[in-house]
């Protein structure tokens, strides 16, 4: 069955220009049916321009600002590009949601409109990164800065089941982020979760450290909202960072340096790839209801296109359903 996915056109900080292209991407990729969710006399001219007027457009002229207050967002989605883009999720019309726009929204939106898949007490980001035996998935990177012990061992079931479902991983590994390997080592939320881990239905090989994280340790990496947000937004910079070094140290090599680096060129670029947040386009919001990828709010038009990707795969994989599943294996 084809997926149908909704987009939110005006969320990011290149709407709808960007997501408009991203989405004509996708949908010549056939990834899906898409339908595009805000100011038509925006959409529209786009559409026509990319000679892809065959896209549908479901007309939402308001818009959710970036800097909104999540609760006043709620309050005010109602004619959203956003929050119409997230009732065609909960209507049935969609089966999954994807948008670059206010991050804090999008969950509190989703949150209310969504509700969450019974078992589970908080919804979680889950970033995507890439490791050297494959990728990493790392919960929560955002949504809930204060976690219990309880929560985070929710946050791995639902990363293992994402894992398995999205990412063909047969057998997820998943750790918990501590300052050692030892099971002793870590605070008293990290210690209580990784007991509480022990005994929950995955595949757990206790303690990872920051160090771990692209080593192929584990394929689910858990912690609270907090230390996963800095820890995602340190991987960004450190990527942009190294590229940034390597371009200074080419200019002002001697030339038999430039020389090498050209031949160096495409192993650079597909090291390049593999860092860049475009690839992977979004991070799916797991633990409600529906499909949801939150995409980067400077994202381009391939990460849109990557973002639509993965929505495309959650709906394929029906991971809703097999989180729900996964839930009720624990034991009370």
């Amino acid at each position: 069955m084809t997926p149908v996915i909704a987009v939110d056109a005006m969320g990011g900080d290149a709407a709808p220009e960007e997501i408009v292209a991203g989405t004509v991407l996708a949908h010549r990729d056939r990834l899906g049916r898409m339908i595009l969710v805000g100011d038509r006399a925006r959409i529209a001219p786009l559409l026509h321009a990319a000679h892809c007027e065959e896209i549908e457009i479901v007309h939402a002229p308001g818009e959710v600002a970036m800097d909104a207050h999540a609760a006043h967002a709620v309050r005010n989605s109602s004619g959203t590009s956003l929050g119409e883009a997230v009732e065609l999720v909960r209507t049935g019309v969609a089966g999954a949601v994807v948008s670059a726009g206010n991050s804090g929204a999008f969950l509190a939106i989703a949150l209310i409109r969504l509700r969450t898949i019974p078992g589970i007490a908080r919804p979680a980001i889950a970033a995507v990164l890439p490791g050297r035996r494959g990728p990493v998935v790392l919960l929560d990177a955002g949504a809930n800065v204060d976690c219990r012990p309880e929560w985070l061992v929710q946050f791995g079931i639902m990363g293992s089941a994402y894992a398995r479902a999205a990412l063909n991983v047969a057998e997820p590994r998943v750790g918990i982020v501590s300052v050692g390997e030892e099971r002793t080592k870590g605070n008293a939320q990290s210690i209580e979760a990784a007991r509480l881990l022990d005994r929950a239905p995955l595949h757990f090989i206790g303690n990872v450290e920051g160090k771990d994280l692209f080593d192929g340790v584990a394929d689910v990496v858990v912690t609270d909202g907090f230390v996963g947000n800095v820890m995602l937004k340190l991987v960004e910079g450190a990527g942009g960072y190294f590229r940034l070094t390597l371009r200074d140290a080419v200019t002002h090599a001697s030339p038999l340096a430039k020389v090498g680096a050209l031949l160096l060129r495409p192993a650079f670029d597909a090291m390049q790839k593999k860092l860049s947040y475009d690839t992977y386009g979004g991070a799916p919001l797991l633990g409600v209801r529906g499909n949801c990828i939150v995409a980067h709010g400077r994202s381009n038009r391939n990460a849109i296109r990557n973002a639509i990707r993965a929505a495309a795969a959650e709906a394929d994989a029906n991971l809703v359903s097999a989180i729900a599943a996964a839930v009720e294996r624990v034991p009370a």
